[in-house]
């Protein structure tokens, strides 16, 4: 057998021992300093996390402002059909206009329970007058027209 062969494991194990000895005595200890020092550093730990706090806070700022958005829009919506839903919205808006045949077909069908059928009609109304347009409004229709049907 060659002393090379022999050597070359040796002087690889005695490498191996002197880097572990090292890390143990000198290096460990000097890695333990540096970061009980950062510790000691009142808010070092924040600086360096700051750019990701600042994307998170934005992140979630955006998310909150979007979904509240959505959340009092869709409200606001809701209020609206609840208020064309109103059996007395029909009424209150043909006695401000003076309208006074309106008025009290709206008051005949809120007694009759057909406030569903005039809330149906009411969606297709012009937004402005409060007044159905011709196409979807209740018409008055002779008695033998309904008879004949």
């Amino acid at each position: 057998m060659e002393l090379t062969q022999f050597i070359l494991p040796l002087f690889v194990a005695l490498e191996i021992v002197l880097i572990l000895g090292l890390y143990r005595w000198i290096i460990r200890d000097w890695i333990i300093d540096t970061w009980e020092a950062k510790i000691d550093e009142e808010g070092w730990l924040v600086e360096k996390l700051d750019p990701v706090i600042s994307e998170i806070e934005d992140r979630t700022h955006d998310k909150l402002q979007a979904f509240q958005d959505s959340f009092f829009g869709s409200i606001g919506a809701m209020t609206q059909k609840a208020q064309k839903l109103d059996p007395m919205t029909g009424i209150r808006k043909a006695a401000k206009a003076g309208d006074w045949t309106s008025m009290l077909v709206e008051y005949a069908a809120n007694k009759a329970n057909l406030g569903g059928l005039i809330a149906s009609q009411q969606a297709n109304s012009d937004e402005k007058g409060g007044v159905n347009s011709p196409e979807t409004g209740l018409k008055p229709q002779k008695i033998r027209d309904l008879l004949n049907k």
